[in-house]
């Protein structure tokens, strides 16, 4: 149970008092019931957006919330690194929600595709976690053409980049074309994908990622698109 005006002030709907306000004005329902007290204990279920309305809305999601999104090219992943960020993309008082979202792991600028955004501590560190080696799959296009040995050395667990000195661990390439590969890691190293065909002689001019463990990016999400996480992509993650 929760205080409705700490649950709303919570989501980003305002301050506790802007919140008491909204109550005043007959704006928050719950059950068909406009609200007369602030103070009222709701229940913080998963079906609250079906109960509860805010000026004839339904109340956001209440945490734990997991988003899936389309990442398009030219957003950062940062709430502190200049320039548009993905969290521009979601409704503005989401901002202001606590616990505050980020992505799980990040995608740079010039990298389009398949980014996960949650309040949900633990369901973060889980995936980031090295023991978790949840695989990342990363589309490459190419500057040059692809040489032929860079599988067998991208699967061998021996390559070091450059200005590190633990090897990467074993990776999976699939050549779809001269110029273009299907890659998958296990590994966040910081722009790990371009530093590897960097290692190997080779320049990423775009990059995608389609998939974090058995989750696909959906076909029907345009870049810049998102919607929340279903239980089972949860699942699929880890799968």
């Amino acid at each position: 149970m929760a205080r409705l005006d700490r649950l709303l002030a919570n989501l980003g709907y305002g301050s506790r008092r802007e919140v008491q306000g909204l109550v005043r004005k007959g704006a928050v329902v719950f059950d068909g019931v406009a609200i007369s007290d602030g103070g009222q204990k709701v229940a913080v279920v998963a079906d609250l957006p079906a109960r509860l309305t805010v000026e004839g809305v339904p109340v956001d999601p209440p945490a734990p919330l997991t988003l899936i999104m389309h990442k398009p090219l030219g957003v950062v992943c940062s709430h502190r690194e200049p320039g548009r960020s993905v969290y521009e993309l979601l409704p503005r008082r989401w901002r202001a929600r606590m616990p505050g979202l980020s992505t799980i792991g990040r995608l740079d600028l010039d990298t389009t595709g398949l980014l996960l955004i949650t309040d949900d501590g633990p369901l973060l560190h889980r995936v980031i976690a090295p023991r978790s080696q949840v695989a990342k799959r990363y589309v490459a296009r190419l500057a040059r053409p692809l040489r032929g040995d860079e599988a067998a050395i991208f699967a061998a667990g021996t390559l070091v980049l450059e200005s590190e000195a633990e090897p990467l661990a074993p990776a999976v390439l699939e050549p779809l074309s001269d110029h273009e590969a299907r890659l998958t890691i296990t590994e966040g190293r910081y722009h790990q994908v371009r530093r590897m065909f960097a290692a190997v002689g080779n320049h990423v001019e775009a990059l995608h990622r389609d998939q974090i463990g058995a989750l696909s990016l959906p076909q029907d999400l345009a870049p810049g698109g998102w919607r929340i996480l279903h239980p089972e992509e949860q699942t699929a993650v880890f799968a």
